[in-house]
């Protein structure tokens, strides 16, 4: 039998998590003037993508079996280059990719309000509530069934695509995408889910902490170079962090086992 999700289950399910995104926009809408934005985006957040994570992980128990994620914390060495590599695809091919793209007014404006969440709550669901429930989907679910189905690669891809597109925007879909071709080669090699979550906390909680030290409608209207300081740092990182991601990932790819979630090939054999 084929292994939950297939490639157009996972296509499907995506579409439930942005359908219930667009559904409980009414509730963030309401409760932002009953206890204020960032209490209200919290809570959006833990229901819109919690709720659905749920629902989806008991029907993949009812057709895989129950699921057993790996959260060991052992190789701390592992866990550092990781996080190490995050940043770098964030200086070295995200942002420069990203800053290619126009972004009208009212794009800005959206992003600014998000920008300006730097808060406690604020952090709880950038760097936590969305490293723990999206990695949960997109790695823990849609991936692992994905690597069942289908080759390591397009597995990869496909997860990584349909991670970028729930985030309904191209300035987004191009990080997402790209940290996720990471993650989806991190799941492989090593099946850890929380090797996934610290990648994802380590460039969220990055970028909450730019936030937190930069004014939002300074950040939304900086250049590139700007954005690095300077023309003259711009021409240092972009290099370096490519060098930083190629280094780690030639590292990790002697440094993991050759074990590849060798479960899952023996459960497809099966």
């Amino acid at each position: 039998m084929e292994a939950y999700p297939s490639i157009g289950q996972s296509i499907g399910l995506t579409f439930i998590i942005i359908g219930s995104m667009l559904v409980f926009a009414i509730l963030n809408f309401i409760l932002n003037d009953i206890i204020g934005h960032e209490a209200s985006m919290f809570v959006y957040y833990l229901i819109s993508i919690g709720l659905p994570a749920f629902l989806l992980q008991k029907h993949k128990n009812k057709k895989n079996g129950p699921s057993n994620y790996n959260f060991a914390y052992t190789d701390f060495t592992a866990i550092f280059l990781i996080m190490l590599i995050s940043l770098g695809i964030q200086f070295g091919l995200a942002s420069p990719l990203t800053s290619l793209i126009p972004m009208s007014d009212w794009i800005k404006e959206a992003f600014m309000q998000i920008a300006e969440m730097n808060g406690i709550l604020g952090f709880l669901t950038i760097a936590v509530l969305a490293p723990v429930l999206e990695e949960w989907i997109f790695r823990g679910i849609v991936l692992e069934g994905l690597l069942k189905n289908t080759s390591p690669w397009k597995a990869i891809l496909i997860s990584s695509i349909l991670f970028g597109i729930v985030h309904l925007n191209p300035w987004q879909f191009i990080g997402a995408t790209i940290i996720g071709i990471f993650l989806g080669w991190i799941y492989y090699r090593t099946g850890n889910l929380l090797y996934c979550m610290i990648i994802h906390f380590a460039n969220n909680a990055f970028a909450f902490l730019l936030m937190s030290q930069t004014s939002a409608e300074e950040m939304m209207n900086e250049t590139l170079a700007e954005s690095y300081g300077g023309e003259g740092n711009m021409l240092v990182i972009i290099p370096a962090s490519i060098l930083v991601i190629i280094g780690g990932v030639f590292y990790l790819n002697k440094h993991f086992p050759k074990k590849e979630l060798i479960q899952q090939d023996e459960a497809v054999e099966a």
